[in-house]
């Protein structure tokens, strides 16, 4: 079977895509301090496990940059902006091809499900990665679009998961030497997105 396929994701070749996270989108966004409490424990877990974070901003000239309480420039320099809905731009694409070559696994968090989280898992399954979409780290608008988005990224052949999950996943032993510090970030459960 491929092992690909049983939802594992070994930290040597995973990454982290954070999308659109921004300004803008905090009041209309269901859930949002939720989404983004969950997204800071994925980037502190990331940080932790030496995984590298990628993060888009889709018109930050409109919709403005990353919201600050992700205080995403301490975890990655690796920015992209966009206009599309996929965080696959060209100019990501070569950083996959370059420097971050020997990634075949994607943990995606970010908003919204429907629009750029769904294209973007479109584009990384259509290009043979691994995606994980973390459902407690991803919102919409409505409930409805979250809902069926997820539904439709299941389908296309993504595991969906839950922050706590995907932290786990690093670090599947509790002999692990890091295990203890990922354990620290789940102290308190995970931030409850209506899912």
């Amino acid at each position: 079977m491929n092992k690909l396929l049983l939802g594992r994701f070994p930290v040597e070749k995973s990454a982290l895509f954070v999308c659109d996270m921004q300004e803008k989108f905090a009041s209309s966004i269901k859930y949002f301090p939720q989404i983004v409490a969950n997204s800071k424990k994925l980037l502190e877990s990331a940080k932790i496990m030496d995984i590298p974070v990628v993060y888009t901003e889709q018109y930050p000239k409109g919709l403005g940059h990353t919201v600050p309480e992700l205080n995403i420039t301490e975890y990655s320099k690796d920015k992209f902006e966009k206009l599309q809905f996929s965080m696959m731009t060209p100019e990501l694409m070569n950083h996959l091809k370059g420097e971050l070559k020997h990634i075949n696994t994607v943990v995606l968090c970010g908003i919204e499900a429907h629009a750029c989280i769904r294209h973007t898992a479109i584009d990384l399954i259509d290009q043979g990665f691994n995606v994980h979409v973390v459902v407690d780290a991803c919102s919409s608008r409505t409930m409805v679009d979250r809902k069926y988005a997820l539904k439709a990224i299941e389908r296309m052949g993504a595991n969906l998961i839950t922050t706590e999950s995907a932290i786990f996943g690093y670090a599947p032993d509790a002999g692990h030497p890091k295990f203890r510090k990922l354990r620290e970030l789940l102290q308190e459960p995970s931030a409850d997105t209506g899912l």
